[in-house]
């Protein structure tokens, strides 16, 4: 069987997006990535972006939304929110980040390419449909989900969110589409406060959101834990057309602005089995969108691994399932999820 066809969006001008000495969302987070994209140069293809244009990125923000960030060349430097800056070339990175996300995925469904990864900045899951914040203007992959709805057909769109922070911003952008499965995996109680349990989607989309909110100190054995007993079984309950992975790697436990554990061998044996998922249920379909991640090596291992498993190159084997044992983090976290999703995934917890 031949390696699949894998695209990286990358692109230097996604660098000259800045903020105030000493932010943690800085350019060199994208020298930190490349580095890890280096090693797979020879068996990947990079493309540059394009801008998103007006009507891509209003299917998810608010005109008012969009006229404030297209007036900031003008502003110069400036700040949003006490997290969220902008500078004079903020504006058109951002519109780089959501219309190369947007373009890869679209690429993916028309089969002109296997799978990808977009390694894109300033992030967006956090971004909500009239307020950019959390380091995030627009939305990448909530963009991209609406665009593969609307210019393709795609019926059934996963958005698996990996970063430590929860996507409230991606949450309420398909909180009531029963097409859109939202998942997410964060550090809890923690920025934005959002995504505890009972999260779980409203009117026609109710239990098309999950949330998994856990505790600081998590590690491999939860998060690989989790992948494997509540990602999995409702992702094949949902069977996507395709995956959408929102690939934060600031749980790494290096990362300065989180208090979790996970290691490279972690975000391997993740992107092993999502990108095993995509391969059975979907043709292979999927995408990873970087996020956050703010400690350089953990940006290394978290790339290195997406690519393994993207590229099928060094990649591990599907690891053999965490056990629920009495008492444990994970067992605590895989029962309050079947609270909740039980009677609607009877799988979860299984593997």
């Amino acid at each position: 069987m031949s390696r699949p066809i894998v695209q990286i969006v990358e692109d230097a001008r996604f660098r000259s997006h800045h903020g105030p000495e000493g932010h943690p969302e800085r350019p060199e987070r994208l020298i930190a990535v490349g580095e890890a994209i280096d090693a797979f140069r020879d068996r990947t293809e990079v493309v540059a972006p394009r801008p998103a244009n007006r009507g891509e990125i209003q299917r998810i923000h608010e005109d008012r939304m969009i006229d404030f960030l297209a007036s900031t060349p003008e502003r110069g430097m400036g700040q949003i929110d006490a997290d969220t800056y902008f500078s004079q070339t903020s504006y058109d990175v951002a519109c780089l980040a959501a219309g190369g996300t947007v373009d890869l995925t679209l690429r993916i469904l028309r089969g002109e390419v296997d799978r990808g990864f977009a390694a894109v900045r300033p992030p967006g899951h956090h971004a909500e449909a009239g307020r950019s914040m959390g380091f995030c203007l627009f939305n990448n992959i909530a963009i991209a989900a609406r665009a593969a709805q609307t210019e393709e057909g795609a019926q059934r769109i996963l958005i698996y969110d990996m970063d430590v922070h929860h996507g409230n911003g991606s949450q309420h952008s398909f909180e009531s589409d029963p097409d859109v499965l939202y998942i997410s995996t964060h550090q809890f109680p923690f920025y934005p406060g959002t995504g505890d349990f009972g999260d779980a989607g409203i009117g026609r989309g109710l239990g098309a959101t999950l949330n998994v909110p856990m505790p600081a100190g998590c590690s491999d054995t939860e998060y690989v834990g989790i992948v494997q007993r509540i990602v999995t079984p409702a992702t094949i309950a949902f069977a996507p057309d395709l995956i959408l992975v929102s690939a934060g790697f600031d749980a790494h436990r290096s990362d300065p602005l989180a208090s979790m554990e996970v290691s490279l061998e972690g975000y391997r044996a993740m992107a092993a089995i999502l990108c095993s998922l995509a391969d059975d249920l979907c043709g292979g379909r999927i995408l990873f969108v970087l996020e956050g991640g703010y400690a350089l090596d953990g940006l290394r291992d978290g790339t290195r691994a997406v690519l393994e498993g993207l590229t099928q190159v060094n990649a591990g084997e599907c690891p053999a399932a965490a056990s629920l044992e009495p008492g444990s983090v994970l067992r605590g976290l895989v029962d309050r999820i079947v609270e909740v999703h039980g009677r609607r995934i009877p799988a979860l917890g299984a593997a």
